[in-house]
């Protein structure tokens, strides 16, 4: 296993107008900022927004593929920082910036293309006990 101070994962995500409807009837968030083009546009917005906590369950995501086998997510906390939008690439990332036992802390985005973070949060993920 490699040393955890030193890990990071990366993996991109775009959702199709098919993911947010999706979404939407998966969650309830039936806003129409989500799915309505001419709404989205009438309220200043070049395209459909992906919901926020879509990129969150993006995020969980990408830490449990990081640490299948090896922990499980304890906590995930996320702020919304700015918009992601229909067919454009969101890129999930994360990087472990402690470690106190079997505790590790996180760090968590998820990026426009652009590269501009639009959302900013932390995790913790409690490391399953056996050989490393």
């Amino acid at each position: 296993m490699t040393d955890p101070q030193a890990e990071q994962t990366i993996r991109v995500e775009t959702a199709s107008l098919r993911t947010l409807v999706q979404y939407a009837g998966a969650s309830g968030d039936f806003y129409e900022m989500h799915y309505d083009i001419p709404f989205a546009q009438a309220r200043g917005h070049r395209e459909l927004a992906v919901h926020g906590l879509l990129k969150t369950a993006w995020l969980g995501r990408l830490v449990e593929e990081w640490f299948a086998g090896r922990g499980a997510i304890t906590v995930l906390d996320v702020s919304y920082r700015g918009m992601d939008f229909r067919d454009e690439p969101v890129t999930c990332g994360g990087r472990v910036t402690g470690r106190d036992g079997d505790r590790l802390a996180l760090e968590v985005w998820t990026a426009s293309a652009d590269g501009t973070r639009t959302t900013i949060g932390t995790a913790e993920v409690e490391l399953a006990e056996g050989p490393a």
